[in-house]
């Protein structure tokens, strides 16, 4: 069996950039590469309403939410566990990593084209005209807040004309020995 190098892969990045599906993937791989996981998409663990003053997009119950479900993962076995999700900030990643009792966490920042992202938001929203306007606006102005977070020590991975398949596969070369 391989050994993860990681204990958690956390993929970060803008809308429409492909972190869920990325996340899915990775923990298909994973799985068939018979290493015990789990897979949270952290945009689930944050879906409630209303939004608290102060904390739009619930971060603050996104990080208890995940503590708690990667508890119960990493006591069910779980030795890697991949993560879609955005953190912002340094300080929010150090904060996600804790509520993740990760000891070493791989970050992966998935970037792509505005107009790569267009065409994913389009086909994601096609029925949904004012989410897809407030996607639409929301990845520029995301985007240049993680261009300026000034993450280190990351992978980074340009998704505008790549597969799944390959941002996966650059992502199990660099987590499996």
């Amino acid at each position: 069996m391989p050994i993860a190098t990681y204990d958690t892969v956390l993929i970060n990045g803008s809308v429409g950039t492909g972190k869920t599906t990325t996340a899915e993937a990775l923990g298909d791989e994973v799985k068939q590469r018979g290493i015990p996981g789990a897979v949270i998409d952290v945009d689930w663990l944050r879906r409630s309403w209303p939004s608290p003053a102060g904390d739009p997009f619930r971060t603050a119950l996104a990080l208890e939410n995940m503590q708690a479900i990667t508890a119960n993962f990493r006591r069910a076995g779980a030795r890697l566990i991949v993560v879609a999700t955005v953190v912002e900030t340094v300080e929010q990643l150090e904060r996600t990593a804790c509520a993740l009792a990760s000891r070493r966490m791989l970050h992966v920042r998935l970037t792509a084209s505005s107009d790569a992202v267009l065409s994913r938001l389009t086909r994601r929203h096609h029925d949904d005209e004012a989410a897809l306007r407030w996607h639409a606006q929301r990845h520029p102005e995301l985007a240049n807040i993680l261009d300026q977070a000034g993450f280190t020590d990351d992978l980074q991975i340009d998704t505008t004309d790549k597969s799944v398949a390959n941002v996966t596969h650059e992502i199990i070369t660099a987590i499996i020995t």
